[in-house]
């Protein structure tokens, strides 16, 4: 749906209860700038938020199939990890749809992740600003500080894929994001994998992934984790030979503190 450019930002507040306590979740409504069309993210404010003094942002993506809410509503360990790191450290946390329930980080997508993040440097006096996700989430977490590591601090990555030219599932889905299928378009899918792209993480970056994965198999992540290991020491990878398609807890809050506490560098540089 096409809006003009005139109509303002939305906001509408919803209480969600967490175990603790009972937290302001605004759903925001924004006009994308690549194609004047009405997009969303979900923002938590930390407790005792105060306007006036800079701030951390972390931003979650959705895995397939789900939207804005789930790092917000959902009682899996990667939702409540995230939440309760960005809780701890008094953070900004974002919840973007990023398009779609199956997006996987194509142009638009990345387009409205980029503007988020404008406007959240400005609202927000310019502080750190961390990237995580988990499935598809975490596979589009990887491709976006890959293109854009001058806007990241940080990226953690759950179950994701590091190579979409290697990757089988959900093409159909991947297909409509990026534009055209692998056989179409495969300079889009190279240049959207963060395999090939090893000398743009010069940030914090942590991986989670399961050795009996069969949605997103760990092998491009564990490639990606090898090659980092030699260039980059802020490297954390968690590879559990056993696990499956998901991240446990204590796993989930190991990445996201280990990317997150790391201090302001020079990463950015050059970029």
């Amino acid at each position: 749906m096409k809006i003009p450019k005139s109509i303002p930002i939305l906001t509408l507040v919803f209480f969600a209860a967490f175990a603790d306590a009972a937290i302001a979740a605004e759903d925001i409504t924004f006009v994308a700038s690549v194609d004047q069309t009405e997009q969303r993210y979900v923002q938590l404010l930390p407790p005792d938020f105060h306007t006036n003094e800079p701030t951390d942002v972390l931003i979650a993506l959705h895995g397939h199939g789900s939207d804005r809410w789930q790092f917000i509503r959902q009682n899996r360990d990667e939702c409540r990890a995230v939440r309760d790191v960005a809780r701890k450290h008094g953070m900004v946390l974002i919840s973007p749809d990023y398009r779609a329930k199956t997006s996987w980080m194509g142009p638009k997508a990345e387009a409205d992740l980029v503007q988020i993040i404008g406007e959240l440097k400005r609202n927000f006096s310019g502080r750190r600003v961390f990237l995580c996700g988990a499935s598809m989430g975490g596979a589009s977490c990887l491709t976006f500080a890959a293109l854009h590591p001058e806007l990241l601090d940080g990226v953690a990555s759950m179950n994701g894929t590091a190579n979409h030219l290697d990757y089988e599932n959900f093409q159909a889905a991947i297909a409509q994001s990026f534009g055209g299928s692998k056989t179409e378009i495969p300079d889009e899918y190279k240049k959207r994998s963060a395999e090939f792209r090893p000398e743009r993480f010069t940030m914090p970056v942590a991986f989670t992934v399961g050795g009996r994965d069969r949605s997103v198999p760990p092998d491009s992540v564990l490639r990606l984790a090898t090659k980092l290991k030699t260039t980059n020491k802020n490297t954390l990878l968690i590879h559990r030979e056993n696990g499956g398609h998901s991240t446990t807890y204590a796993d989930a809050v190991r990445i996201l503190e280990f990317v997150t506490q790391k201090k302001p560098s020079d990463h950015r540089k050059g970029n």
